[in-house]
């Protein structure tokens, strides 16, 4: 028997890996809802083998941010000395501070977070007097360097191959988060 919080093994199967959902996540998780029922599926990822929750994801897709802006000084420079803070797909995401499960809007914007709270753990705070929009096609130059389709994932070993394809980079953190995304269903609801 699982252990308090814990879910047997053999309880969720894995489907399949839908890959990128973007600003359809809300079609898709509704198409999941009336396929599966709303508590018969989840989204979870591979790491290491293993199956692991968002949580878990979601401190690797961090740490990315946090080595990388480590090894690029200069980057985290610029980036605190002019942004007075930063978002991904709209303003509103300002209000999600440091709070990963603060999702707004029509699409997951996790970048800004990760780098509010990168920021936070090097010591250091925002300092400039720009909103910085953290994005691939952002209008900036560190908005667009630090899109997680240009990132470098900084555990590439651990990206599910063969490797999901779309518009981000080569072994970058959307890569990883997009490659390992997997949705389960439960076991007992593919018997019947």
């Amino acid at each position: 028997m699982p252990k308090r919080g814990q879910e047997a093994k053999s309880e969720w199967i894995t489907i399949e890996r839908p890959g990128y959902f973007g600003s359809r996540r809300n079609k898709i998780l509704k198409k999941y809802d009336k396929q599966y029922g709303n508590s018969n599926y989840r989204i979870y990822w591979i790491i290491n083998g293993n199956v692991a929750s968002l949580q878990a994801a979601l401190m690797l897709y961090e740490d990315a941010y946090y080595q990388f802006l480590k090894k690029n000084k200069t980057i985290l420079r610029q980036l605190i000395e002019s942004a007075s803070d930063v978002y991904d797909n709209s303003k509103t995401n300002l209000g999600s501070g440091l709070d990963y499960s603060a999702q707004e809007n029509h699409s997951n914007h996790y970048q800004d977070i990760a780098v509010r709270r990168v920021v936070l753990r090097s010591g250091q705070q925002f300092r400039g007097k720009s909103l910085i929009q953290i994005r691939h096609s952002a209008s900036t130059r560190i908005g667009r360097l630090l899109s997680p389709g240009r990132v470098p994932f900084h555990l590439p070993n651990l990206i599910v191959h063969p490797v999901q394809r779309g518009w981000w980079e080569k072994g970058t953190v959307e890569e990883f988060w997009q490659s390992n995304k997997i949705l389960q269903v439960r076991k007992e609801l593919l018997r019947k």
